[in-house]
């Protein structure tokens, strides 16, 4: 995905729109950041109220016009959902349809019969499989939901410890979430950066495999010994595809949700391999390969693979299509919200600022992206919002980088991401009461899980900018 341009109302779009020195550009940013930190966290007001407030406010602290200003939101916001939205429609549609059609029950069930044959030593290692899979087309929120009723079951029926099941799950959604397209804090960062989503999807891959081990059934051995809880069975919903007479088979169901990665990775693939200009091979995996065509192509496969397989008439898959869009309308606003308040930093000159200083700092760029992410994380709780903040501070970082190192810089923006839930995160509490512990079980178990994929996915980043 290519850096979207923006036009500005300055008569150089290459200039800052203040000419304010770095002194007050830190502290603008400091009040910016602070005014929305104060009203998500303090005022309970909307994530998309929250930015929009706080852009207009880092505006008038760094001293810029403030038609200026608003011209630059506007901007920036309508850029980020020209560029994001139609990919997180098209996830959207793909995860509602997965779910209502009993594809996602099918993967689980088909898994865990296998796993149950081990004896349960396979059942944490049949979690994190079920998580990845399903967290690849669904929102973090909804892959809990969906999941959370598996978890307790398998925790029930099987005797198992609930965190020895439940981290594993727990993990394989979050590493999803904060590292691997299409999910919004991903694409954002991605197209904000002006990175190759190919290549980070493929490195996202690669870091998220040994990320999702450790910190799920590595870390789910401890967390059990910590934690020892037992199943509430007050929070055991009924699972969609309970009331369907058949379902999906599960070979289908795989193939139709790893098309659209198969599709990006393999592009990225060609075009690592490929060099001759203008390749015939090249142009094809150009086309199908790109975000909007892959995902509009599993969408499609989906319609008949699982919304037809299970007996949906047109009526009913147009119903679920139509129901997939109304819960994203918040998310959409959150991103373009995010997109106006990067575009509001670099317009304002903090992103040169930020260039200028780290040519004197002894820390490298990807530390310092994940620096910034961690801080932005621990003060909103979003990790959306810590994602597109973060990555509008860095993203004159990448000027210089390689293709590999840009999509790297992504990831450690996305790793500072998850740091450490705690009480001002919306997830924190999802799992405490789905889980019926305290707060400082969920500290002990949740908040330590995200940390540990923060730090881990963190040191492999780092690890892979030494070899590429």
């Amino acid at each position: 995905m290519t850096r979207l341009s923006v036009e500005f109302l300055a008569a150089d779009a290459t200039q800052p729109i203040t000419s304010a020195g770095h002194a007050q550009l830190g502290i603008a940013v400091l009040a910016g950041i602070a005014v929305i930190v104060l009203l998500i966290t303090k005022f309970k007001l909307h994530a998309f109220l929250s930015l929009t407030i706080g852009s207009l406010a880092l505006g008038a602290f760094a001293g810029a016009p403030l038609d200026k200003v608003i011209t630059s939101f506007s901007a920036g916001l309508g850029s980020t959902v020209a560029g994001v939205g139609v990919l997180i429609a098209l996830g959207a549609i793909l995860g509602k349809l997965l779910a209502d059609s009993g594809g996602a029950d099918q993967i689980v069930d088909t898994i865990l019969a296998k796993a149950g044959k081990s004896g349960g030593r396979a059942m944490p290692w049949a979690m994190v499989a079920i998580a990845s899979i399903i967290g690849l087309p669904l929102f973090f929120e909804v892959g809990i939901v969906l999941l959370i009723p598996v978890v307790l079951l398998v925790a029930k029926r099987g005797n198992y410890s609930l965190m020895r099941i439940g981290i594993p799950a727990l993990a394989g959604l979050s590493v999803m979430h904060g590292l691997i397209p299409p999910h919004p804090g991903p694409l954002v960062a991605i197209d904000a950066i002006g990175a190759n989503l190919g290549v980070t999807l493929a490195l996202g891959v690669v870091v998220a495999i040994p990320t999702v081990i450790i910190a799920g059934p590595v870390f789910s051995k401890y967390a059990a010994r910590w934690v020892d809880i037992p199943a509430p069975d007050k929070m055991v919903p009924s699972r969609p595809s309970e009331d369907l007479e058949k379902r999906p088979s599960f070979g289908a169901t795989i193939v139709t949700v790893l098309l659209p990665v198969v599709l990006m990775l393999a592009k990225a693939l060609v075009d690592i391999v490929v060099d001759e200009p203008k390749n015939h091979l090249q142009r094809v995996t150009d086309v199908i390969g790109s975000p909007l065509i892959a995902l509009l192509a599993a969408v499609l496969v989906a319609i008949f693979t699982l919304g037809r397989a299970a007996g949906f008439t047109k009526e009913r898959i147009s119903t679920t299509v139509e129901k997939s869009l109304a819960p994203i309308a918040g998310v959409l606003l959150i991103v373009g919200a995010g997109g106006g308040f990067k575009q509001t930093l670099i317009d304002v000159g903090v992103g040169q600022m930020i260039l200028d200083f780290s040519k004197d700092w002894a820390i490298p760029s990807l530390l310092l992206a994940w620096l910034i992410a961690v801080a932005i994380r621990l003060a909103t709780g979003s990790a959306t919002v810590a994602t597109i903040s973060a990555a509008g501070l860095v993203a004159p970082l990448a000027a210089d980088m390689s293709t590999a190192h840009a999509a790297l810089l992504v990831l450690a923006v996305g790793a500072g991401s998850l740091f450490f839930s705690h009480v001002n995160d919306a997830g924190f509490w999802l799992v405490k009461e789905y889980f019926g512990m305290s707060v400082g079980q969920t500290i002990k178990t949740w908040s330590v899980m995200e940390t540990i994929i923060s730090v881990v996915s963190l040191g492999f980043v780092l690890l892979l900018s030494l070899i590429v």
